[in-house]
């Protein structure tokens, strides 16, 4: 990699053009921690859970929770708690359903954790770039100023795409970022309605058989 041409790009655009660098470093290490996260999570993972919950509502509620014991996806330690809350003969119904609720709002928000700063980048960035572009602009109508009579069309125009260099920065790494929140959000969002789901199934289902 060329590191001295790198440098020169990112100061040809100024701190701006720096900041963004710097966010766009931010968004691909968030992006890949998120996936790592969602992947031990088991968020794109719910056949074992779809099964526990077939035998709970059959009536092998033991198998059922044998099943999902000690597993780390999101769907399956929810349907693990509902189903552990509403085997506990000290609790009435509608305490296991809030102890349920409570676990719930807790795995949503591992679930749901790094989307407010990919929100951020994704808001910021344009920002960061229009702003480095204005000052680009301003240094170069300033110069245009002081030369007088004797400015140089050329110079005026390199002046000018040196400072339209940080605005496309910044969106290009705004849309990468919005887009993978829009994603992240859609996974979310699918696991809490599966959540949502399981829960409900365990606690209407009828009687244990066993």
């Amino acid at each position: 990699m060329d590191w001295t041409g790198l440098t020169d790009f990112l100061q040809r655009g100024g701190p701006a053009l720096w900041a963004i660098a710097a966010l766009s470093v931010l968004t691909v290490t968030l992006i890949l921690w998120k996936i790592w996260r969602l992947s031990l999570s088991g968020a794109w993972a719910g056949a074992r859970t779809e099964a526990a919950l077939a035998d709970w509502t059959a009536g092998r509620r033991r198998a059922a929770m044998a099943a999902l014991a000690g597993r780390c996806s999101l769907r399956a330690r929810l349907a693990h708690a509902a189903m552990t809350s509403r085997d506990n003969a000290a609790l009435t119904d509608a305490a296991a359903r809030e102890e349920t609720t409570r676990i719930a709002k807790a795995l949503l928000r591992d679930a749901r954790a790094g989307l407010r700063p990919l929100e951020l980048i994704s808001t910021i960035a344009p920002l960061i770039g229009l702003l480095g572009t204005v000052l680009g602009m301003i240094a170069a109508f300033q110069a245009l100023q002081d030369s007088g009579n004797q400015a140089d069309p050329a110079v005026l125009a390199g002046g000018i795409w040196e400072a339209l260099l940080t605005t496309a920065a910044g969106m290009a790494v705004a849309i990468p970022a919005a887009m993978a929140l829009t994603w992240f959000e859609s996974v979310a969002d699918r696991v809490q309605a599966d959540m949502e789901d399981a829960a409900t199934r365990v606690f209407t289902a009828g009687e244990a058989v066993e």
